[in-house]
């Protein structure tokens, strides 16, 4: 498989398997990523993903132009058939953590944007060619991008198809930090942190973080009041009240 799933306690491991290509995404490869992001919604022993890659020259370059490219040119199917591995499904709201080495370009780049926390390589290269190629950045990008960082940058990265650098992403907001070292290591780190924590809070943060940005002011902080008072009358809670008292760490 050019998918690779695994877990350690609670957290998953998926990762691009398919270096001699740049990890480019087949037909194949778009529904198995699809799976594996299913699997980690519906198992309730995971509480965070990393999302990787193996090889060290490419994080992922998008869709293979030479199989998923033109099956969508031909009229096929639309690209929403690859709304699981774009994360564009409701209820998704395990946090995923991307590690990014190398190039990261196209439908990579776009599947980057549906994780929550990114760490990149210092080498890490970032592009959405789609422009060049006479289409667009569809698989989520074209919501999500100006939604996550500034008007001016998102539309700098978008409409000019040029190459940025882990640093730009840094300065634009795109990408968290670079890390010098092992950067699937340091997502590892990061994953095992937030899987420490309570999975309902962390789950409902990601939740009302994605759902309510667009609301009506009023309707948002009603909502937000009734995702924390789930929070605050939880097991989760009371386990950790209990344990706040008892001067015991939370489990």
């Amino acid at each position: 498989m050019a998918i690779d799933f695994s877990r350690n306690g609670h957290v998953a491991r998926i990762a691009f398997n398919r270096p001699e290509k740049l990890n480019a995404l087949s037909l194949a490869m778009y529904d198995d990523l699809g799976r594996a992001f299913a699997e980690v919604q519906a198992d309730p022993d995971i509480r965070c993903a990393v999302l990787t890659a193996v090889g060290g020259r490419a994080f992922c370059v998008g869709a293979d132009l030479t199989e998923s490219i033109p099956a969508l040119a031909s009229d096929r199917f639309d690209i929403s058939a690859w709304d699981p591995a774009h994360m564009k499904v409701p209820g998704f709201y395990k946090p995923v953590i991307s590690a990014i080495g190398g190039l990261c370009l196209g439908g990579g780049f776009e599947i980057m944007l549906a994780t929550d926390i990114r760490l990149a390589s210092p080498d890490a290269i970032f592009q959405l060619p789609e422009p060049s190629h006479g289409f667009v950045p569809a698989g989520g990008t074209l919501v999500r991008l100006v939604r996550q960082i500034g008007y001016a940058h998102a539309m700098e990265i978008l409409l000019t198809a040029q190459r940025f650098s882990a640093a730009d992403m840094v300065a634009k907001g795109v990408v968290n930090r670079i890390v010098p070292g092992d950067v699937e290591a340091e997502a590892f780190a990061m994953a095992e942190r937030v899987a420490s924590l309570s999975p309902q809070a962390v789950q409902t943060i990601k939740q009302a973080v994605l759902t309510l940005q667009d609301l009506p002011l009023d309707e948002a902080f009603r909502q937000e009041a009734a995702l924390g008072q789930r929070t605050f009358t939880s097991d989760d809670a009371r386990r950790a009240l209990a344990a706040f008292a008892a001067r015991a760490a939370a489990r």
